[in-house]
């Protein structure tokens, strides 16, 4: 039995979106709830961007069975690579827990802007993550 990530964690399109939830009393939360916990739920597509709140790097293999980054076909271990986690704050609405790519862990900061991504997972699905948005030649100036 194979690893099935949620395909409505995000929406599909040129510039997707995490897809959280507004309840009826106006808070967001992600992810978008399911079944009976929907009810009365609007659908809701958070910002693209946000902040990085706190992060560690996960340098040990997850429980098992574990199907991500560095795992190989075969009968032996997985070919394990640590990767980085985040917790990225989405301005006035949600913070998320998030793999956190194109970045190594010294260069990380606290409220450094992040962008959301798609990302491969594994040989037969894609993920979700935040990498740093690198400021343009003309923003550096």
């Amino acid at each position: 039995m194979g690893l099935k990530i949620d395909p409505e964690l995000w929406s599909d399109g040129p510039e997707p979106h995490l897809m959280g939830g507004r309840l009826p009393s106006g808070e967001v939360v992600f992810p978008m709830p399911q079944g009976d916990a929907a009810k009365e739920v609007e659908p809701y597509k958070l910002a693209r961007t946000g902040t990085l709140w706190s992060w560690t790097s996960q340098d040990f293999l997850p429980k098992q069975p574990y199907e991500g980054p560095g795992s190989g076909p075969g009968e032996g271990p997985p070919d394990f690579e640590p990767f980085l986690l985040g917790y990225v704050e989405l301005p006035g609405e949600v913070i998320v827990e998030s793999r956190i790519v194109d970045a190594r862990l010294e260069d990380l900061s606290l409220n450094m802007p992040v962008e959301f991504c798609i990302v491969p997972f594994n040989a037969a699905h894609d993920t979700y993550a935040f990498r740093p948005i690198t400021p343009s030649k003309d923003q550096a100036a």
